[in-house]
């Protein structure tokens, strides 16, 4: 775990929008200067209580990636409830309508656009993926690879 939050973080605009690849990072050791990084990075972000928002896609992306890893599912668990007590965007009509909208916008994949949509909806400033390009803003959010 990334560290013990200080209390339950929900904010109206989130500081930080987090793509599922930074928290598997942080969890899975396969990679040793990503994961490194990534508990860094996080741990930077929840010292000082930024506002972090994640969806429920990338909750659900995180437990499908470490359990066929093999990670314990207890772990696993508290790891979800952790994030689960930060902004969580949850799948609604509103966010498939927008991940459309930012589909067609700016021809991502359909998850992609679904990441992004979230993001937006959560008001993030940033958005923390490896899979973006970094600086590309997409109407207000901005992708950032924190492992650079």
């Amino acid at each position: 775990m990334v560290g013990k939050p200080i209390r339950g973080m929900k904010c109206m605009n989130a500081e930080v929008f987090l793509d599922t690849n930074i928290v598997v990072y942080s969890f899975d050791r396969g990679d040793a200067r990503r994961h490194q990084l990534a508990k860094k990075r996080l741990g930077e972000l929840f010292s000082r209580q930024a506002c972090v928002a994640v969806s429920i896609q990338v909750l659900q992306e995180f437990f499908h990636t470490m359990s066929r890893k093999g990670a314990n599912p207890s772990i696993l668990r508290e790891a979800l409830e952790y994030y689960m007590r930060r902004d969580v965007v949850e799948n609604t009509c509103p966010l498939l309508r927008r991940a459309i909208d930012v589909q067609q916008r700016f021809q991502l994949s359909f998850y992609d656009a679904n990441i992004v949509a979230a993001a937006q909806l959560a008001g993030a400033k940033e958005l923390w993926s490896e899979d973006f390009n970094t600086g590309q803003d997409y109407d207000g959010v901005v992708a950032v690879n924190p492992f650079l």
